[in-house]
């Protein structure tokens, strides 16, 4: 069944309107290829960082071990994914080794609106398809310090049958390929390191003039200064 005729104009408004006006809060995207260490990166940025909210994305594939339903991600059926996604709920959504994943992206907009900061972990396709939503988004990318050592995390993870971590390295030239299209890169070849690194990048971001302005509208407009639009 189709989008009625007011939830369609409500999705287009809550669009233009974040294509148009900028939000309050900084939306962070972080990419890499699989075994990088952008998950453990990301959580070490956000066991420092209590301002920052890690956005839940919808997944199709299987739990892994230690991983929670609504915590790592929202694990569903393809079935109801692909329900999801006919209804317009997702910012993003790719294909990637077999499985679906998805970004809601009402929650997302909300949550900026407000004044949060919020952090996505995604692949480089989905990392594009917000770009088309919010202009100002941060693109982080984390690459390894060599292919080789890229196999090595993947295999030390002992989650992933041979033939898995042969399609996923195979895959990691491809995605390699597109860290040009993100404003920042990290090599991470020693974690303390691209830990800094990543929470230095998210400080000086909440400075960018568009977040200052939104954030202390009423100052810059004591000192007569004009928030730019995006």
């Amino acid at each position: 069944m189709a989008l009625s005729g007011t939830e369609t104009t409500a999705i287009e408004t809550k669009l233009l309107m974040s294509k148009t006006f900028a939000h309050a809060g900084s939306l962070f995207v972080v990419a890499a290829p699989s075994g990088a260490g952008k998950t453990s990166l990301v959580k070490a940025l956000m066991s420092r960082d209590s301002a920052l909210h890690l956005s839940v994305s919808f997944t199709t594939r299987a739990p892994r071990p230690g991983e929670l339903h609504g915590r790592e991600y929202f694990f569903v059926s393809e079935a109801e994914f692909l329900e999801r996604e006919r209804r317009g709920e997702f910012l993003e959504s790719a294909q990637v080794h077999g499985n679906f994943y998805g970004t809601s992206r009402l929650v997302i907009e909300e949550n900026m609106q407000t004044g949060k900061d919020v952090l996505l972990e995604i692949d480089w396709q989905g990392a594009q398809q917000v770009r088309d939503y919010f202009h100002d988004a941060v693109g982080i990318f984390i690459l390894p310090p060599s292919i080789a050592a890229l196999e090595e995390r993947l295999r030390a993870r002992g989650q992933d049958a041979d033939d898995v971590i042969a399609r996923r390295v195979q895959a990691a030239a491809g995605e390699i390929a597109h860290a040009h299209e993100f404003d920042y890169v990290i090599i991470n070849a020693d974690f303390a390191v691209a830990s800094s690194e990543l929470a230095a990048i998210v400080e000086a971001s909440r400075c960018r003039f568009s977040q200052q302005a939104s954030r202390n509208s009423a100052l810059f407009a004591d000192y007569g200064i004009h928030a730019r639009l995006k």
